[in-house]
């Protein structure tokens, strides 16, 4: 991610402030496959993300504009096939109705670009009760020992 980061100009794990760019400029940007998950909200075969069988220390922000998201702590092993937590950042997402394919689910979008990351489920453990679904394409890892 840090060769795709290099050349995306709105990219950045400190500025929070929200982006307003157009699918056109993103398209130009970010690669084929996080594009159409991130911007047009495909989704990644399960058990085929990097980060759903992955335990490292850390953090995790958007892969499209570089705003945190999930703390490691809040990740759980949830066998759905795609990376799992119980908690996200509240300044780092927000949530939006998904009707889509005749099912009535909860969107997660990143707060900073409007990205697609996932959906969020009220199956997940305590002390939520909650299960973020994302997608690995959709995240950047940090681990504490890079930081």
């Amino acid at each position: 991610m840090e060769n795709e980061a290099k050349n995306n100009p709105y990219y950045s794990r400190t500025d929070t402030s929200k982006l307003d760019i157009s699918n056109d400029e993103w398209k130009k940007i970010l690669a084929p496959d996080l594009y159409a998950i991130s911007r047009e909200a495909a989704t990644e075969r399960a058990f085929t993300g990097k980060y759903n069988d992955f335990d490292e220390l850390g953090d995790y922000y958007c892969a499209v504009c570089g705003n945190h998201l999930f703390r490691s702590d809040s990740k759980f092993s949830s066998s759905c096939g795609w990376p799992s937590f119980f908690e996200a950042d509240k300044e780092g997402v927000y949530y939006k109705r998904d009707l889509a394919y005749g099912m009535d689910r909860v969107e997660v979008l990143c707060k900073r670009c409007d990205s697609h990351l996932g959906h969020v489920f009220d199956d997940g453990p305590k002390p939520t009760g909650l299960r973020y679904c994302m997608n690995s394409i959709s995240l950047e890892f940090v681990g504490d020992s890079q930081k």
